[in-house]
């Protein structure tokens, strides 16, 4: 079976990932049946190798391709000609970020994979996670951290950026007050270099989504 998850909301992808995971794999057998390999820096041989590979203890393997868009020439040629006849025991997921109806790979992979659809979002940015860390969604907030991080987005920024977003709600008081002393922590943390900048920050997210019961 062969996937082809299109469009740039990698949150919803990641979700439709988990979903197949949960249906493919067991949580014991998972570190030996699931592949993630990136497009650009994908060699044909590492692929080849991959689809070879049998499933342990388990009906199916998942190799999962991010940024297939940027797969090298010889590597779509190989994966177009694989799609047509895919071995059961392999569920591949091509992950393309760009829906350029011009691009010839693409649009001979929608022939025979199962396409799905994401809409393509905006950026994320300090106010989007403000928004999950006030519906108290530690997971879906730490994945918008991490990929403001990605981005090359300053710690002092993301945490400028939250305080600014608070701001501009209309919190309690008492919740206003546990929010702010714990940027602050997180900001004291970060300059005396007592906790790496990721791990400050991904702490600061857990415990805000923590606190008191979620608000609009």
């Amino acid at each position: 079976m062969v996937y082809l998850f299109l469009g740039s909301d990698s949150l919803s992808k990641d979700g439709q990932l988990k979903a197949l995971r949960q249906q493919v794999l067991t949580k014991e057998t998972e570190q030996f049946n699931l592949d993630i390999l990136y497009g650009k820096e994908l060699a044909l041989k590492v692929l080849q190798e991959r689809l070879l590979s049998l499933p342990v203890r388990c009906a199916q393997r998942i190799i999962v391709i991010k940024n297939a868009q940027e797969l090298k020439s010889e590597l779509q040629e190989f994966i177009l000609h694989y799609v047509k006849a895919p071995a059961k025991q392999i569920l591949l997921v091509l992950d393309v970020s760009e829906t350029d109806r011009k691009n010839t790979f693409i649009n001979q992979l929608i022939k025979y994979a199962k396409t799905i659809h994401f809409k393509d979002t905006v950026k994320p940015d300090s106010f989007t996670l403000g928004r999950q860390i006030a519906l108290r969604r530690p997971d879906l907030a730490l994945r918008i951290l991490h990929q403001l991080l990605q981005d090359g987005e300053k710690p002092e920024r993301i945490l400028g950026g939250l305080r600014y977003a608070w701001e501009r709600e209309m919190a309690p008081a008492s919740e206003s007050k546990r929010r702010l002393r714990l940027l602050l922590n997180c900001d004291i943390e970060i300059k005396t270099g007592r906790l790496r900048p990721v791990f400050a920050l991904e702490k600061l997210v857990i415990s805000l989504c923590g606190l008191s019961k979620p608000f609009s």
